[in-house]
């Protein structure tokens, strides 16, 4: 597997980007750990293979674009009602604001490593506040590049969701995950 200088195109179909939240508080047993996909999004990616501190990231989010793909746990399973709510409550104020802010914007600002083993450090856009983020990453055999960062949504203003007076509610930290299939080999 080699990973060739040159600037690539990532996004839907082919690249899939995923939000994996988890539960807490007493009443976790009620709720789901949710896997989230954002269906409109893009980015590029530019390789310098033999000095990755030149390669550069950026990928655009629209953020009313999320879909519910799974939720796991819970007394019962997720209705089509409980993935519209789950919707609406992350498009309002308390969340993402789609509204007012209908973009994610993520620059790489430093990559180290390897196409077997890398880290891009970069700035993270949300809700107009930015703050460094570092993901962590390799290539498949195959030349899937697939990596992940965890982070604290109040740092960019979203308030975790909370139900039944805080008895249960989202985990502050949640995981972003990236797979993007066959960049390695073209």
């Amino acid at each position: 597997m080699t990973l060739s200088d040159g600037t690539y195109r990532i996004g839907p179909p082919d690249a899939r980007l995923l939000i994996r939240t988890s539960r807490t508080g007493l009443g976790r047993r009620a709720g789901h750990d949710l896997t989230l996909e954002v269906t409109r999004w893009s980015g590029d990616v530019a390789v310098a293979a033999g000095a990755p501190e030149r390669s550069s990231v950026s990928v655009t989010v629209e953020t009313d674009s999320w879909d519910i793909r799974e939720g796991t746990g819970g007394l019962k399973p997720l209705t089509d009602g409980d993935r519209a709510d789950i919707k609406r409550t992350l498009e309002g104020k308390g969340q993402l604001h789609t509204a007012e802010h209908p973009t994610i914007t993520f620059r790489s600002t430093h990559i180290t490593g390897t196409p077997q083993s890398f880290e891009i450090t970069g700035d993270l856009t949300i809700k107009g506040r930015t703050h460094p983020v570092t993901l962590r990453g390799s290539a498949d055999p195959d030349g899937t590049l697939r990596g992940s960062a965890s982070i604290t949504q109040s740092t960019w203003g979203i308030k975790p969701y909370a139900a039944f007076l805080g008895a249960l509610k989202l985990a502050d930290e949640v995981r972003v995950e990236f797979i993007c299939p066959g960049v390695a080999g073209r």
